[in-house]
């Protein structure tokens, strides 16, 4: 087996997205899979990839005990022209959506920091929108709250790339500090933009598993939601270059637009066909269908790379299969409204807010499912929200 950084760090013991996307009803034919991103692969920038390896073996700078307000190799700006006097600031919020189990949990904890914040005095008003996933539907929604000029900060979350980037731009160049987080834009106008370490680091901690406890031959099949979103187009685009480095054959890579049923049919239609001795996901909410789909083919578990998502993690603990739990980190859904606070004090925050991204690993799973003991199933391991009055009921009771 060949050796990475994976399994040093899981030697020291380290501590999406459901849109109705592109799928595929019927499995392609098994055929050659390219395994190294292509030069001309839009989505692929070597640069950015070395960045995002290299950073999981930086320690952030800050408190341990507060990963949402840590930060990266920070490079700090001066927002003191956005300063003003007063906690009665109307931070406003639009949301690509809650449409899966990790942004439904992301949502919540950002609502109970909200409310944190409001009862000190620091924010006034919190307004949100919701596009359901619908572009056109939130380039609206930006253009309204710029529209109103009610708005002291403005905070977004891409529902995809490329076609929100004139809306954050429009919102910038209103004068107003703007706050981008989760996925990203194809502008930097934004006062911070607020993001784990990033998709290429996700895939790369999942393929490089998979690497190091399969056989060189051993078959994967790669399952990924939707195309066209940075984090996600990251995390294959770093997969392929882990596999196509390795002699491991990947079978190949099939959109699910996320849902459970179709994870299920396609496994099964890739078991029927000949063994399957890994799985790598782009995310993991849909990793017991995967799972489901082996045992009512009679089939050995495979070498898995799933998410902290709960009811993939006691599946883990259930079968005792060999297994990660990549993260991209939940927590961070705190940091875009503490960010806005510092930036109407007129305090530094970081450019690029660059925060901790780390895998759980086997070592941690009893510790992590022992924490989360009495959360629903589709709730994520690593949300931050343990210190929060709301605490456990808003989770809970979802």
């Amino acid at each position: 087996m060949q050796t990475t950084r994976l399994a040093s760090a899981t030697a020291a013991a380290l501590g999406l997205l459901l849109a109705t996307g592109c799928t595929t009803d019927t499995p392609t034919e098994p055929e050659a899979e390219t395994t190294t991103a292509e030069s001309g692969d839009e989505w692929f920038v070597q640069a950015e990839y070395d960045e995002q390896l290299a950073q999981r073996d930086i320690a952030p700078e800050g408190d341990p005990a507060a990963p949402w307000l840590q930060a990266i190799e920070p490079e700090w700006v001066d927002t003191t022209e956005f300063k003003r006097d007063g906690g009665d600031a109307t931070v406003c919020f639009s949301n690509a959506s809650v449409s899966n189990p990790w942004r439904v949990t992301g949502w919540i904890t950002m609502q109970e920091q909200v409310k944190v914040l409001q009862e000190a005095g620091a924010i006034g008003e919190f307004r949100t929108s919701d596009a359901g996933d619908d572009d056109d539907q939130q380039i609206s929604d930006i253009q309204a709250f710029v529209d109103s000029g009610e708005c002291d900060a403005l905070i977004i979350s891409p529902s995809t790339t490329a076609t929100l980037t004139p809306a954050v731009e429009t919102a910038c160049a209103s004068g107003i500090p703007v706050i981008v987080f989760d996925r990203g834009v194809n502008t930097d106008c934004a006062t911070t933009f607020i993001h784990p370490i990033g998709g290429y680091a996700y895939g790369a901690d999942a393929a490089e598993f998979l690497v190091d406890n399969l056989e060189p031959g051993s078959k994967v099949l790669a399952l990924r939601i939707l195309p066209g979103v940075d984090v996600l187009e990251h995390r294959w685009a770093a997969a392929q270059q882990i596999f196509g480095d390795s002699e491991l054959e990947v079978l190949g890579n099939e959109f699910t637009g996320g849902d459970a049923a179709e994870i299920k049919n396609i496994v099964t239609q890739y078991l029927q066909r000949g063994d399957v001795d890994g799985i790598w996901m782009d995310a993991g909410d849909g990793a017991v269908a995967a799972i489901e789909a082996f045992e009512d083919a009679g089939k050995d578990y495979p070498v898995m790379a799933g998410e902290d998502e709960l009811s993939f993690m006691r599946k883990w603990k259930e079968t005792g299969m060999t297994a990660i739990a990549p993260v991209y980190s939940n927590f961070q859904w705190r940091t875009p409204v503490l960010a806005a606070t510092m930036i109407l004090n007129g305090e530094q925050v970081p450019a690029e807010w660059v925060l901790p991204q780390e895998p759980i690993t086997e070592a941690e799973l009893d510790d992590y499912l022992e924490r989360n003991a009495d959360m629903p199933s589709l709730h994520y391991a690593k949300f931050g929200g343990e210190d929060l009055p709301g605490f456990p009921d808003a989770w809970r009771d979802r």
